[in-house]
């Protein structure tokens, strides 16, 4: 039992420490990423047009008078005390911008995963579970099509059919998010049901395909054959012993696909007009508000680090065989 609690807090300590490197390295990467593009930041972020006193205002005013090391190492601090920095154009703080954000993008996230999960899981147990040719290809066919759906073609397809104004069937908004945000709760939740399904059907495919795969190699393994030896059916011994044991691979690529959905939603969110994460990024960048691109690149990046550890720490508890293997081996 000791040994299991050393290796467990090795590498609870070790995943940290890379955590922390990560960043720190992941932050020098922003940071100098944008200042290696062409031109001057304070020109670039003034205009084109402006005269030689604003831009050389706006340097002194964002620090970009003083050598590159003092500014990365001003940058870091105001990150440790939380401070990622104000918008050039909104005058707003960059974690209050993020932060509003995220009340869009996340739930719609959230939402996405939902439904993919009750798409992908069933039907993955159902095709890996079938025992007629036609019915697995069927299966197989669903996934592909599926995951083979663009995210722009899909939202299309569904405001044309499921849309307010312009669908065959005018049941949820097909643009937009309430002002008022989520006080108006019954609108926000309209306002992402489209969205999501798009999402969420795509991203279901894939978890499909990992799931039936995933099931697939426990079919002769010797835990679903000695469950059945103990009385249980076949089917009844792949969703409970097989799908357990497969729940550790699922929550991998379950955490991971949730951390790559951030940047998937981008192109919906631009379809639905929603003001998320993705679309909010694309317009900094657009209007060269470069302090904020800064500062929300990291949070997306602290944010993707993040996941990865949780996956970790989740996939490590789920598994006791690794934690047997790492105090075997001290």
């Amino acid at each position: 039992m000791g040994a299991k609690v050393t290796a467990s807090m090795r590498f609870l300590l070790r995943r940290l420490a890379l955590f922390v490197a990560a960043l720190i390295v992941i932050s020098g990467v922003i940071f100098m990423a944008l200042r290696v593009l062409p031109g001057d930041v304070a020109s670039v972020m003034a205009g084109m047009n402006s005269p030689p006193s604003r831009v050389a205002a706006l340097r002194s005013q964002l620090g970009l008078d003083r050598p590159l090391a003092q500014q990365y190492l001003d940058w870091a601090g105001a990150l440790l005390h939380g401070d990622f920095g104000v918008s050039m154009l909104t005058g707003r703080t960059i974690s209050a911008q993020v932060g509003a954000r995220a009340s869009v993008t996340f739930p719609l996230i959230a939402l996405g995963l939902a439904i993919a999960l009750l798409i992908g899981i069933p039907l993955g147990c159902a095709s890996s579970l079938a025992r007629s040719e036609r019915l697995r290809t069927l299966f197989h066919a669903l996934a592909i099509v599926g995951g083979s759906i663009p995210a722009l073609w899909g939202g299309l397809l569904l405001i044309l059919l499921l849309g307010k104004g312009v669908g065959l069937i005018g049941l949820f908004p097909s643009q937009g998010f309430p002002q008022e945000g989520w006080a108006a709760f019954p609108r926000a939740l309209s306002s992402l049901a489209l969205p999501a399904l798009a999402v969420g059907i795509i991203v279901g495919a894939g978890l499909m395909r990992y799931t039936r795969a995933a099931l697939g190699e426990l079919l002769s393994s010797s835990a679903i054959d000695m469950a059945m030896a103990c009385g249980m059916t076949r089917t009844r011994a792949m969703l409970t012993v097989g799908l357990r044991l497969a729940m550790p691979q699922l929550v991998s690529v379950i955490g991971l696909t949730f951390a790559e959905m951030i940047t998937g939603v981008m192109v919906i969110e631009n379809l639905f007009d929603l003001p998320g994460l993705g679309e909010g990024l694309i317009t900094d960048v657009g209007n060269r508000d470069l302090i904020a691109v800064q500062g929300e690149l990291f949070m997306l990046a602290a944010f993707f680090l993040a996941i990865g550890l949780i996956v970790d720490l989740l996939h490590r508890a789920l598994d006791p065989r690794l934690n047997d293997a790492e105090g075997r081996e001290l």
